[in-house]
């Protein structure tokens, strides 16, 4: 589903109700990631996120203003954060590191990749002016590749964020890509078939 949600950001026209697509496909990821982690006992947080997400999606295919464009793509920054938690609560409780938790590790990278596409999404929306420097707000698919050039940290120049929001949350992105290649994913690779030790 994390593929099928990339694949979707890259390819949907920029049209208003796109957003409510994305925020929906995340809404059933989040869904999925849940019931596939094992923590479905405790439903009631998130289903209150996926209500929320809903009601974004449907809110946004009412009104299809930026202001509702930008308070969607919100709520999907909220989905895919919580997302992000149920995926590493699940890579947590496999007890060793396999196969499963190192995907689980990549999936959530991949979905650091689309929150700040979104997050870029709220930001272009809700402020005033172009989000980018260049004079255009870009559409999702330049958002989603903009994101991900900066959390490889690849740097290519061809956008660059005109605001201060826009710059902190590249800086932010980078960052976090970074840290997150060097600390989790490195060490869980590192310690491939070895089983987590409990309390002494």
């Amino acid at each position: 589903m994390i593929v099928a949600s990339f694949l979707l950001v890259a390819s949907a026209p920029a049209r208003s109700w796109s957003q409510a697509v994305f925020v929906s496909v995340q809404t059933a990821t989040l869904i999925t990631a849940f019931w596939t982690s094992g923590l479905w006992h405790d439903r009631r947080p998130v289903l209150l996120v996926v209500a929320v997400g809903l009601l974004a999606a449907a809110g946004q295919i009412a009104s299809g203003s930026d202001t509702a464009i930008g308070i969607v793509g919100l709520v999907d920054v909220v989905v895919i954060v919580a997302t992000c938690a149920v995926i590493g609560l699940g890579v947590f409780d496999q007890g060793e590191v396999n196969r499963q938790s190192v995907l689980g590790a990549v999936s959530i990278y991949v979905l650091i990749g689309m929150l700040f596409t979104f997050a870029y999404g709220a930001a272009a929306s809700l402020g005033s002016g172009a989000f980018f420097a260049q004079g255009t707000d870009g559409t999702p698919s330049i958002r989603l590749y903009f994101s991900f050039v900066t959390l490889a940290t690849l740097g290519y120049g061809d956008y660059t964020p005109a605001g201060d929001v826009g710059r902190t949350l590249a800086i932010a992105e980078a960052l976090l890509g970074q840290l997150y290649l060097v600390t989790v994913i490195a060490v869980l690779v590192a310690n491939l078939g070895q089983t987590r030790r409990g309390p002494q």
